[in-house]
């Protein structure tokens, strides 16, 4: 069967993009909810957090394995093992751990946030719950952890999958979102998102320098926000936009444009041009 993939442009992510007006307050600017990092990867919550603030979101709550550290770079984010009342329109979880080193406390954090209605970008250490969620889903796997869901799923691979191909990459992102009932973000050098419906979307053009430690959680922290911050657009419209503007920023980041080779960043540093990059967008 062909796929039919949209490539996706500027122009959508713009779309996509909220403004706030004089009417906005904290609250209705996007309220995301990190439950990320650990004493092993306190880096990934840090870039997570960083890239919420820096994507506009209104309020970030941090609830994970590394609050000292977050707060050491960004004193705004409100830290504490209980959501309390706050209003989250989003949560991040899984960057920056380890599901062999779960413990049933965090498993029991974990289930709980996969068994609400608020929408759920899940990462890294905590794609292997996802079989079980009631929530909305968008997963960030790579190609790795895509063919470890799969494996999970009981999804057969054909042989050649094994290439790598975007063709295979797309066809089990399809099936895996259409398991799952969950937007499938693969990330790569060319991205793929899929709905469950059999939609799909590429996402090109950023950098190579953009392929370095820490770059996925940053964009964890971005989908987050743009999920918290656009609650009636198609979660895979918003996972496509995530990626397009991380891609960006990346682009900023290294001098990567118009044609120039660029030089290497670091993880921080695309969260950190990511204002310069909606600043073009919005222009």
């Amino acid at each position: 069967m062909e796929i039919m993939i949209r490539e996706w442009t500027m122009a959508d992510t713009a779309a996509v993009l909220r403004i706030p007006t004089a009417a906005d307050d904290k609250y209705s600017r996007g309220v995301v909810a990190l439950r990320t990092g650990s004493a092993a990867y306190p880096g990934a919550a840090v870039l997570g957090v960083e890239a919420a603030w820096r994507t506009g979101a209104g309020y970030v709550r941090y609830l994970g394995g590394a609050p000292d550290a977050v707060l050491a770079r960004r004193p705004e984010t409100v830290v504490g093992d209980e959501i309390g009342r706050t209003r989250v329109g989003a949560w991040v979880i899984g960057s920056g751990t380890d599901a062999a080193h779960r413990s049933e406390h965090e498993q029991t954090a974990l289930r709980r946030v996969l068994s609400g209605r608020t929408p759920v970008v899940v990462d890294a250490g905590a794609l292997d719950l996802a079989q079980e969620a009631v929530a909305p889903l968008v997963l960030t796997p790579h190609g790795g952890e895509l063919d470890r869901l799969c494996e999970q799923l009981g999804i057969a691979r054909p042989q050649e999958a094994a290439s790598g191909s975007p063709e295979h990459r797309a066809a089990a992102s399809i099936e895996v979102a259409r398991m799952l009932h969950a937007v499938v973000l693969c990330k790569g050098a060319r991205t793929l998102i899929a709905s469950p419906d059999g939609r799909t979307i590429a996402v090109t053009d950023a950098p190579a320098w953009l392929a370095t430690a820490g770059t996925g959680d940053v964009l964890a922290g971005i989908l987050g926000t743009l999920l918290a911050a656009a609650p009636g657009r198609p979660h895979e419209e918003v996972a496509a936009a995530a990626a397009w503007l991380h891609g960006f920023a990346a682009a900023i980041a290294s001098g990567a444009r118009d044609g120039a080779v660029g030089h290497p960043i670091v993880a921080m540093d695309v969260a950190e041009a990511l204002p310069a990059a909606i600043a073009e967008l919005i222009a």
